[in-house]
């Protein structure tokens, strides 16, 4: 209902569970998927795992109430390009498919820091050495320091025009950045970026 009467974007289709994302994709050719966690036999978590493993695989925004934060950082580390509470007025969702469907993913500060504030509170600190926080800090060693202030600033949840105001860059030249960050990282999209910051702990 939301979407449907909007002169710029279609629904093409619609599935009822995760174990038939698959079909309805290669059958409708969807630019974005919105994908709900909670379904009844095939979750959102382990079809966008499937989608995203797929070569050319369409944009994938999760839905999500924050009670499965580790669902949600799953689905982000497997490529999905942002997430939208159950709660997100109808415009916002709108925008965020917009969004998406150009090729800039939705990771607003806000969301970012309650998604963040969730997991440290869910999940005690690692006893030992931790292999996810000394990959992210082996990978952003080698960035340049340009690289890394743009990588910290995209962990923030910062968009490219915060991001060229707060490192004196043009839009144009932030998204070159991005891009480069995207190729040498060998990473999807820039919400994989902010959580390779986060994991590195480089940003609270």
């Amino acid at each position: 209902m939301i979407l449907g009467g909007l002169p710029d974007l279609t629904v093409v289709g619609e599935a009822a569970d995760g174990g038939e994302v698959p079909a309805a994709v290669a059958a409708y050719a969807p630019d974005v998927v919105l994908m709900d966690i909670r379904m009844p036999r095939v979750d959102g978590l382990t079809a966008t795992e499937a989608l995203r493993a797929q070569p050319h695989p369409p944009e994938v925004l999760v839905l999500t109430t924050f009670d499965a934060d580790e669902q949600v950082l799953r689905a982000l580390r497997a490529g999905a390009a942002g997430f939208l509470l159950k709660d997100t007025p109808p415009a916002e969702i709108v925008r965020a498919v917009r969004r998406v469907a150009a090729g800039e993913a939705t990771l607003s500060p806000t969301v970012t820091r309650k998604l963040i504030a969730h997991v440290t509170a869910a999940a005690p600190g690692p006893v030992g050495p931790d292999p996810r926080r000394e990959r992210a800090l082996r990978l952003l060693t080698g960035l340049s320091e340009r690289e890394r202030q743009v990588a910290v600033a995209l962990g923030r949840g910062h968009t490219n025009a915060e991001i060229a105001g707060e490192l004196f860059m043009s839009v144009a030249t932030v998204k070159a950045y991005v891009s480069r960050l995207l190729t040498r990282l060998e990473l999807n999209n820039r919400v994989q970026v902010a959580l390779l910051v986060h994991d590195a702990g480089l940003v609270d």
